[in-house]
């Protein structure tokens, strides 16, 4: 398993990390307790030796699975999550409400208090002592920059957390942040068909040595090959009602992805370690997080972390993409 830098805090983590929003259940139509263990074990024992998970995935779920999986073994993970996001507090801007039995009101919110109770609320369900990396989940415009990240600085000073990233965020607003002191990572949505932080974020951040967190490199399962045109998603499934998984798009997308077989096969990979695979070997882009809601899954993703693409398997992939990209939603 390869492994790089999280920007200078001198931390390594494994180009795979093993992204835990499904395991909490949120959006996904639900979750088991144990086959989301057995998923980070088997990140585990297969070179993964990063998580990213987030308070907000099901609602304090997440972490708690997280934070049992992880028992024992806490010394061998980088241990990624997030603040900003709260579902207890109605301070700062609305977020979403998923409208279900269920549903609460998420607001978006980092000021300094909030954050402080944050953290140690994410401290006590992952069961630990300190955060590697400490994301703003997503960013806000009540509080000052200024006041976010001089907070965060604080909780680095008192060893609670190790790193400071954010995600969803801008060039723009990274400055700002950086005013303050620096970052070490940015997490974005990017894969194949979602590379919008090419002309922005990217840049920004291979200038400013920050590592890049791709979340989403598998088109939410939609570049796995695995979403046939037929198949029924099930109510709760946040995909359900997403143009981009209608049957019309899902025959193009494989249409895509049957173009770029003779690389998978060349690598003896899958569609989804294919995908994983191009998506690290991007410029800037450090890490990509893949999602696993068992240990076959687990497994098969840290294999995309042992890959190195070829330069001309990657310009090939490239123009594939960049021929179908106008018909894709």
């Amino acid at each position: 398993m390869q492994q790089r830098p999280l920007g200078q805090s001198g931390i390594q983590a494994s180009v795979v990390v093993f992204g835990a929003w499904a395991i909490g259940g949120l959006f996904w139509g639900g979750t088991d307790e144990q086959d989301s263990i057995e998923a980070i074990h088997a990140a585990l024992d297969a070179g993964i030796n990063c998580i990213d998970t987030a308070p907000v995935y099901g609602y304090g779920l997440s972490e708690r699975l997280v934070g049992k999986a992880i028992e024992g073994r806490r010394d061998e993970i980088v241990l990624a999550t997030k603040c900003g996001l709260r579902w207890d507090d109605a301070n700062g801007e609305f977020h979403f409400n998923l409208g279900g039995k269920d549903d609460k009101d998420v607001y978006k919110y980092l000021h300094p208090d909030s954050i402080r109770y944050e953290v140690e609320q994410s401290l006590k369900r992952l069961n630990t002592d300190r955060i590697d990396l400490y994301q703003t989940h997503w960013q806000e415009n009540v509080t000052a920059v200024e006041d976010t990240m001089a907070a965060l600085i604080d909780l680095k000073q008192q060893g609670k957390i190790r790193a400071i990233g954010v995600s969803n965020c801008t060039a723009e607003r990274m400055n700002q942040y950086e005013a303050v002191g620096p970052l070490d990572a940015d997490q974005e949505k990017f894969s194949m068909i979602d590379r919008k932080i090419e002309s922005d974020q990217l840049p920004h951040c291979r200038e400013k040595n920050m590592a890049v967190l791709a979340y989403s490199p598998m088109g939410m399962g939609l570049l796995t090959g695995k979403v046939d045109p037929e198949r029924e998603l099930p109510k709760g499934d946040i995909r359900r009602t997403n143009p981009r998984f209608s049957k019309e798009n899902r025959v193009r997308v494989i249409a895509m992805l049957n173009e770029m077989k003779p690389v998978a096969e060349q690598y003896g990979l899958t569609f989804a370690q294919l995908a994983l695979a191009w998506t690290i070997r991007q410029p800037g882009v450090t890490h990509a997080l893949a999602g696993a809601r068992n240990a076959k899954q687990a497994a098969e993703n840290a294999k995309a972390g042992e890959v190195i693409l070829s330069d001309e398997d990657v310009i090939f992939m490239d123009q594939i993409i960049e021929k179908h990209r106008g018909n894709l939603v």
